[in-house]
């Protein structure tokens, strides 16, 4: 069974915690042609609950259930990496079109099976690195595409954020600190967006290599990364990850050097960057964010299925974020 154009984009969601609150699903009410139509969880009252909070008038516990409603024909699978093989291809087999949480996977392997699933059974596979979509990002895009600052040299990530507490107490049952559910650590829940935006803007990576290690011992997963990276057009790049520095120390910035300024910005910031050209004085740009941080991705995906646009994150591109992962995380040192 393969996909055809659908004119109505009627989703079905799997796994309805956190992200589905405010940051997502609730958009799929707010675009044209598109609405939420069921939801599922594991937990039954949670899944119940969801759907009388959120309108919607369907809700599942079961997932092949939910893939298997009529009613239902995208699905959104919004879980932990763990699942997000197995989903995918419960829904390409029912020839439903596939729109899954980053990271894509918990390793590239996974995700190469992921497109495979999907490319046989002919339905598309979108991946959600929704930075791609907002406005700031998009304006950054368009300066270095039309060379601002000059012909591009390096760029460089630092992200440092302090051990939390709460985290401490609870590194048992967060899966996002557990490789066996999220494939690794918080460098895999959130450089994945700091790679796949790179990759928007420069193209893909060729070449990557780092080291990891468990500093602080709190949770299994790695808590520092250190790499460089190498794009296919010869920008270089290097990055820097750590998530146990000392309270009030955290640090989000990537840099990107030109052969006439300099682009300076925050990946979880406020819509915000800052452009400098060769001996000028920094310029700041800001932008509105939308309140579901997702909705224009979302909207670019149902433009796609009613056969009327193109979305910039796929499964293909959201595959290369897992591959430069995988080679940073390669060696790692006790």
């Amino acid at each position: 069974m393969g996909y055809q154009k659908l004119t109505e984009i009627r989703w079905g969601i799997i796994g309805v915690g956190n992200v589905c609150e405010v940051k997502s699903a609730p958009a799929m009410n707010l675009i044209p042609h598109s609405r939420m139509e069921a939801v599922m969880r594991r937990d039954e009252k949670k899944a119940q609950d969801y759907a009388a909070r959120h309108g919607v008038s369907k809700w599942y516990s079961d997932a092949q259930q939910l893939i298997d409603d009529p009613g239902v024909n995208a699905i959104y699978i919004a879980t932990p990496p763990n699942v997000h093989l197995e989903m995918t291809k419960l829904a390409a087999k029912a020839g439903k079109p596939v729109y899954v949480e980053k990271p894509m996977a918990r390793n590239h392997t996974e995700c190469l099976e992921m497109i495979a699933t999907c490319e046989k059974a002919g339905v598309p596979l979108f991946v959600a690195y929704y930075r791609r979509r907002l406005p700031h990002f998009v304006k950054i895009k368009e300066l270095l595409d039309n060379g601002v600052i000059g012909e591009i040299r390096t760029v460089h990530i630092n992200l440092k954020q302090s051990l939390k507490n709460d985290l401490i107490a609870n590194s048992e049952t967060n899966w996002r600190v557990l490789p066996e559910i999220a494939g690794g650590g918080y460098f895999f829940d959130l450089a994945s967006h700091q790679l796949d935006l790179l990759d928007f803007f420069f193209g893909p990576i060729a070449a990557a290599s780092g080291f990891c290690s468990n500093q602080a011992g709190v949770y299994p997963a790695e808590d520092i990364v250190m790499g460089s990276f190498a794009f296919e057009n010869g920008i270089l790049g290097s990055g820097n990850w750590c998530f146990t520095t000392e309270e009030n120390s955290s640090i989000d910035e990537i840099k990107i050097y030109g052969s006439a300024g300099e682009i300076r910005f925050e990946t979880f910031g406020q819509g915000e960057f800052d452009l400098r050209k060769t001996n000028g004085k920094w310029e700041e740009f800001r932008f509105d964010l939308p309140k579901h941080i997702q909705q224009p991705l979302i909207q670019s995906i149902v433009e796609v299925l009613r056969g009327e646009g193109k979305c910039p994150s796929t499964g293909e591109s959201g595959a290369r974020a897992n591959w430069v992962m995988d080679q940073l995380t390669s060696n790692r040192i006790a």
